[in-house]
């Protein structure tokens, strides 16, 4: 049986706790919304709430931000870092295609 808490993506916290958790004030965690740094997940009632995997970006966001960037800056690396995914997974997928791996097109 998979519990909730076991989905990394799964939105669990609201911004209070998320807040308390990384000491961080809860305009801050507006303001990275705002911004689409970490755009959490809403409720049915607009609340916002965050998954394990949003708290643990927005660590980073406090950690980049002590090195002195900017929020716009931060965005740009996470969608940077996210390209690089994509790019990855593609050629990762495009190799084992030309490999003639299990599911290749022949």
């Amino acid at each position: 049986m998979n519990l909730p808490f076991d989905d990394e993506h799964a939105a669990l916290f609201t911004v209070g706790q998320v807040a308390q958790m990384l000491d961080v004030q809860q305009a801050f965690l507006r303001r990275i919304d705002d911004h689409r740094v970490v755009s959490p997940q809403r409720s049915t009632g607009g609340q916002r709430r965050y998954s394990r995997h949003e708290v643990g970006r927005i660590q980073e966001v406090v950690s980049m931000m002590g090195e002195g960037m900017t929020l716009p800056a931060i965005r740009r690396i996470f969608e940077l870092q996210h390209e690089v995914a994509e790019l990855t997974r593609e050629r990762d997928e495009l190799a084992r295609r030309l490999a003639g791996g299990p599911g290749a097109a022949t």
